[in-house]
């Protein structure tokens, strides 16, 4: 009885150590964009000034837009090419299914360092170079197996029977697709979506070999910001980026019911 109460307090101590890891970083920095000292001088004294001046840096908040405008669009490619080969790959055999389901995984474990250089040599290969628009083809690569190995996760716990009803009632196959089998994995897309656009806008390398000055992505305007000198801005506008993610994050798992019923 003892030791179940002593691994039961360390799991405990364990579990506040680990998130205390993970969020007094942020919970920090979050403090230190209104404190009005540059120098994160101590004791804190409340201000709203560094909110201001980032509304008045052109650079941060064109970044910010062009990471938003990037994300969203990937979003929206990669959730919705990604879905359609999850639901190829879930109804139908053909030769190297296989080989294309494992040919999923390596681009999430090739490290980002490499998988930017390569797509560097391809764009100036094939004529596209550096810009917003290879970018968004970059990131759209990236995010693309992420939605489908989520949608295919989902899948796997549909019932095909339901779609064998469906058609034994007349429903043909856009019907069934659209009345069944979407409502079914919509909180797998909506959650491959997701993750889609976290992997988008939070992207740092492939970004950063892929952009031309002036046409930057928030991540790679930030780091540009530290080489030149840290200002608290940067905690500013990362403070309203985490506030918003988190915002939208809960509104879809309550909305969604990640969780479940309760």
């Amino acid at each position: 009885m003892a030791t179940t109460r002593i691994l039961e307090w360390l799991g405990r101590c364990y579990i506040v150590l680990l998130l205390g890891f993970l969020y007094l970083p942020i919970i920090i920095m979050a403090l230190m964009s209104f404190n009005a000292s540059p120098f994160y001088q101590l004791p804190l004294e409340w201000t709203t000034d560094w909110y201001a001046s980032l509304w008045q840096n052109d650079q941060l908040i064109a970044a910010t837009w062009n990471s938003i405008e990037i994300a969203v669009i990937t979003t929206v490619i990669a959730t919705v090419l990604g879905s359609a080969a999850s639901l190829a790959l879930y109804r139908y055999d053909f030769p190297g299914k296989k080989v294309l389901q494992a040919l999923l995984f390596p681009p999430i474990a090739i490290p980002w360092l490499i998988t930017g250089t390569a797509m560097l040599i391809f764009f100036f290969g094939i004529g596209i170079g550096r810009g917003l628009v290879a970018i968004l083809l970059g990131h759209v690569a990236l995010a693309l197996p992420y939605v489908i190995v989520v949608v295919s996760a989902r899948l796997q716990t549909f019932a095909p029977e339901l779609e064998e009803a469906a058609r034994s009632l007349g429903a043909n196959q856009w019907q069934v697709t659209n009345r069944v089998t979407l409502p079914w994995i919509m909180p797998g897309v909506i959650a491959g979506g997701l993750f889609a656009f976290a992997v988008s806008f939070d992207q740092f390398v492939v970004s950063y070999f892929l952009s031309t000055p002036g046409q930057t992505t928030l991540p790679v305007e930030i780091y540009a910001a530290i080489r030149k000198g840290f200002t608290p801005e940067i905690n500013a506008v990362s403070t309203i980026i985490i506030v918003v993610s988190m915002a939208l994050m809960l509104l879809t798992a309550r909305y969604f019911k990640f969780g479940g019923e309760k």
